[in-house]
C-alpha cells in the first residue's frame, strides 16, 4: 500500500495517511499498516496542516502581521514589572519595620 517516489512517499499516501490520523485511536497500528514510522505520521500532519494546532503542542501558529498585538504585549509586560517593583520594595520595608520593632535592646549582629 505504501507508494515511494525516490525515497520520498507521494504526496497523495502522505494525505491519505494524514486523514486516517485524524480519526485514528491507535497510532501505532496505523504506522504499521502503512507501513511507515509513527512519528513520520505525526511530521506529514504538521507539513499537510500546519494551520491545525495540535492539541498538547503548547507551541501556537506564527503569524506575522501582529504588531498591534505586540505593542499590547509589551505594555501588559512593562506593567507587570512595575508591579512586581512595587511589591519588592513594599516587602523590603515591611521587613526593615519588623527588624526594627523586634529589638531587644542589644544591636544586631548582621543588617
Amino acid at each position: 500500500m505504501k507508494k515511494k517516489q525516490k525515497g520520498r512517499y507521494l504526496r497523495d499516501f502522505r494525505r491519505m495517511a494524514v486523514e486516517r490520523l485524524k480519526s485514528c485511536d491507535n497510532v501505532t497500528a496505523l504506522a504499521q499498516e502503512l507501513g511507515v514510522d509513527r512519528r513520520m505520521l505525526y511530521r506529514w500532519r504538521e507539513q499537510l496542516d500546519p494551520e491545525e494546532e495540535t492539541p498538547g503542542s503548547g507551541v501556537p501558529s506564527f503569524e506575522p502581521n501582529r504588531p498591534q498585538e505586540i505593542k499590547h504585549l509589551k505594555q501588559l509586560l512593562a506593567e507587570k514589572t512595575l508591579e512586581v517593583d512595587f511589591f519588592k520594595g513594599a516587602l523590603h520595608k515591611v521587613e526593615a519595620r519588623r527588624r526594627g520593632k523586634g529589638n531587644s535592646g542589644a544591636t544586631t549582629s548582621t543588617n
